[in-house]
C-alpha cells in the first residue's frame, strides 16, 4: 500500500525533517508551475522513473534545467540500455502516477527495487523541492533535511555529474 501525503509528511516529522509545501493547480511537464513556484527558492527537480532492458528500476531527480544524457548514463550506473518506465510499473515500485514522480515517492519503495540517481547539481542545491507523491503541491526541504530523509529510508543515492556526462554515441 502506498503511502498518502499526510504519512509522508507524518514520516517527515517523525524523523526531525522541516519541510514547508505550497498548493498548485497540477502539472505535468517541468516548467508548468514555474509562475506558481517563482516564490520558493531553491532547486526545483524533475524526476525520471526508468527501466533498463534487464528489467532493473531506476529514478533520477534532477535539477529541472539538467540535461539527462540516457544514451551515457548506462556506462556511468551499470545499467542497461534504459527507457521510461511503463505507467503500471511506476505505480507499482514507487505508489505514485505519472506527472507526480517524485524523490519522495522512495517512501513506497519498501523493497528497494529502485536505484535513485541523484543529479550533482540538485544535490548541491539547498533548498530542493519536489511533489509531495502528487503533482498539485510543491514541498520544499533543506538538503540536510532530504539527506536525512533518504538515510531514514536507507536510501543510499548515486551521485552523477549530469553537466559532465557525455554519450559516446552520435
Amino acid at each position: 500500500m502506498s503511502a498518502s501525503r499526510a504519512e509522508l509528511f507524518a514520516f517527515l516529522d517523525a524523523h526531525g525533517v522541516a519541510h514547508a509545501t505550497l498548493e498548485h493547480a497540477a502539472v505535468f511537464r517541468v516548467g508548468e508551475a514555474a509562475p506558481a513556484l517563482e516564490a520558493l527558492p531553491g532547486g526545483h527537480s524533475k524526476n525520471l522513473f526508468l527501466e533498463d532492458h534487464r528489467g532493473a528500476l531506476w529514478l533520477i531527480s534532477a535539477l529541472q534545467s539538467t540535461r539527462i544524457d540516457l544514451k551515457a548514463l548506462p556506462a556511468v550506473i551499470g545499467s542497461g540500455r534504459l527507457s521510461f518506465g511503463k505507467p503500471a510499473r511506476l505505480e507499482e515500485a514507487l505508489g505514485v502516477a505519472p506527472g507526480s514522480v517524485t524523490a519522495l515517492a522512495l517512501i513506497n519503495d519498501s523493497a528497494r527495487r529502485v536505484g535513485f540517481i541523484l543529479d550533482k547539481a540538485l544535490g548541491d542545491a539547498d533548498p530542493v523541492n519536489f511533489h509531495p507523491l502528487e503533482n498539485t503541491a510543491t514541498t520544499s526541504l533543506s538538503q540536510a533535511g532530504f539527506r536525512a530523509f533518504l538515510a531514514a529510508l536507507g536510501v543510499e543515492p548515486v551521485i552523477v555529474d549530469f553537466a559532465g556526462l557525455t554519450s559516446p554515441y552520435p
